[in-house]
């Protein structure tokens, strides 16, 4: 969707029924890109959101709330000292230029009534949010430009505003058909597009949005004709005359995320524009910031991944030297057992037989800065290195396998996240695992102030919360699925207890799934998973659903492994959602939910 000349026009005619005369009582500045100003009229609340975001700029009433900065920033300032008590008085613009003017009534210093003008240049990358004195002086602007920017405009405090001219036509001051004709300059060429061409010509006009409304009306893009662009005409007239009353935002052919404006003689909602547009764009940002988000996250992730492979590569670089570990052993026993043998002088290599092998002959490559004895010890000093380096190494290699296996498996929860909300589970996980170093955090703790201990218990609420596991009821019996590793440990760790079953896909990153059965015995010593009572419609459902929650969620015959709670420990020091388990069964399912 386009916030073209008309959705300005449309949105503008609607903040005119519920805005005029209204008290400007907050004004907030969540971002660089957006003003929101709380105004209250006619006994009601409104909050009017506008954004310069060089993709999703637009002005309309909002009812979703945004966070709000701790510093506030220079513009909000200046418009909280100048605007703050001030009446609005009018909302317009020119023609349907993107270019949307607000009067406002305000007292001066000396009490004096002056009006003030908020200009709001709706332009792409070049948009802007403008105030003016009463004499059009630019008092500040959101973005400041001046000449030697390549900007045609200076847009900087004191000087004088200009507004922006376009060499395009004004379809509002288009009087008869015959004009309007006259103005498309309609050619016969075989490219012709009425969307393209009604764009290019007239001011206002978004392509996508008119595209859309031909295909309403039935009219090709492609078309001509007569007929068809008198249609076209007398109803982009009697949609602009009628506004806002018998206007709204229709979807286009069910697609929620592509709309498009048209008449509507149905409407009872006089706000449905702007709220239409708030849900539209609110929806769309909170995906695109989920996006970026996620992507950023993800990047961070792995770059961890290609520091894990690249170590595990010189590892087994190391291990592939060790392999020589025998031979320079051979070597250093050969050369000490044929001391008499060899002439002490420099030499580069050494032909003996080696009695391990039929007294075949070996050449031995030697240092000819060193005699054959000190030869000799170089070797079993290698040899020594090597067995001290291949445990130290082994060692080493599965410590970076785990880290990887624990990398993959939130690789695995990024890629099925759905929400902000999961992405900043993971990435305190990441932040706790990863980012900093738990040494360094115990030897700070003392450098915490009272203020940050007291924010700590407030937001330690929604801490918990986050790491509640999902629950389901399946055939009366109480499920929990853990999304996250954090949700995993609390889930078995905390919430389950011995007699309850857990689940989890066999060699396969996904999620703990725990069956609750409160009515077996807890401190039982005697648990065979092979002979409980739970029946095996419930336990195919259960690993069914551990499947599903499993990076095999696309495969057949998951293989599951189930067992008693009693036999599931997480090792000291083991990364989160990682368990050992014991005396388990396996049970191959179909994914489903």
């Amino acid at each position: 969707m386009a916030f073209d000349g008309i959705v300005t026009k449309a949105v503008i005619a609607e903040l005119n029924h519920c805005l005029i005369n209204g008290k400007i009582n907050k004004i907030f500045e969540p971002n660089k890109n957006e003003i929101l100003l709380g105004i209250y009229s006619g006994g009601k609340n409104y909050c009017l959101n506008i954004s310069i975001d060089s993709v999703n700029y637009r002005v309309n009433l909002t009812t979703n709330v945004k966070p709000n900065p701790q510093n506030v920033l220079n513009f909000c300032m200046v418009l909280r000292k100048h605007l703050l008590g001030g009446c609005i008085k009018k909302i317009y613009s020119n023609g349907l230029e993107r270019i949307i003017l607000i009067d406002i009534d305000c007292y001066n210093e000396l009490n004096d009534l002056i009006r003030k003008t908020l200009v709001i240049e709706l332009m792409g990358k070049h948009s802007n949010v403008i105030l003016l004195n009463a004499n059009s002086i630019i008092i500040d602007s959101l973005r400041h430009l001046n000449k030697f920017d390549n900007s045609t405009r200076d847009i900087f405090p004191g000087s004088k505003y200009m507004s922006i001219i376009s060499n395009k036509l004004d379809f509002i001051s288009v009087k008869t058909f015959d004009e309007f004709y006259r103005n498309l300059n309609i050619t016969t060429d075989t490219n012709f597009s009425l969307s393209s061409t009604l764009s290019q010509k007239y001011n206002g006009f978004g392509k996508n949005n008119i595209l859309h409304l031909l295909e309403s009306l039935n009219i090709s893009d492609t078309s001509n004709s007569t007929t068809d662009l008198k249609i076209l005409y007398n109803y982009l007239k009697t949609l602009l005359s009628t506004l806002p009353n018998e206007v709204s935002i229709q979807e286009f052919n069910g697609n929620k995320k592509d709309y498009f404006i048209s008449i509507d003689k149905d409407k009872t909602n006089t706000l449905s524009i702007n709220f239409s547009l708030d849900d539209f764009y609110y929806t769309k940002e909170i995906t695109e910031q989920f996006k970026c988000y996620r992507d950023n996250v993800l990047k961070l992730v792995l770059n961890y991944v290609g520091k894990i492979k690249d170590r595990i590569h010189n590892i087994d670089t190391k291990l592939k030297e060790c392999d020589k570990m025998d031979l320079y052993k051979l070597y250093g026993e050969l050369i000490t057992s044929n001391l008499y043998r060899i002439s002490d002088y420099p030499q580069t290599e050494i032909t003996l037989e080696n009695y391990y092998d039929d007294n075949k002959l070996i050449s031995i490559p030697l240092d000819k800065t060193m005699s054959p004895s000190k030869n000799a010890k170089y070797f079993f000093k290698k040899y020594r290195k090597l067995q001290n380096t291949i445990s130290i190494v082994l060692k080493q290699r599965e410590l970076a396998e785990a880290e990887l296996t624990y990398l993959d498996s939130i690789v695995y929860e990024i890629s099925e996240a759905k929400t902000v909300a999961d992405i900043d589970n993971i990435y305190s996980e990441i932040c706790d695992n990863l980012l900093y170093d738990k040494n360094a955090n115990t030897v700070n703790n003392h450098v915490y102030n009272i203020k940050e201990s007291n924010k700590a218990k407030k937001t330690q609420s929604k801490e918990n919360s986050s790491i509640q596991p999902e629950k389901y009821l399946v055939d009366g019996y109480t499920v929990f699925v853990g999304k996250n590793n954090k949700q995993n440990d609390y889930l078995t760790c905390k919430i389950a207890q011995n007699s309850d079953i857990w689940f989890h896909t066999k060699d396969i990153h996904g999620s703990h799934v725990v069956l609750k059965l409160d009515n077996e015995p807890i401190n039982s010593n005697k648990l065979d998973i092979s002979k409980t009572t739970v029946p095996n419609s419930i336990l195919y459902k259960c690993a069914s659903l551990a499947a599903y929650y499993s990076k095999a969620r696309m495969s057949q015959n998951v293989p599951v492994d189930y067992t008693y709670i009693k036999y599931v420990k997480k090792p000291n020091g083991a990364k989160p959602g990682m368990v050992i388990y014991t005396n388990n069964k396996t049970l191959y399912v179909n994914p489903q939910k």
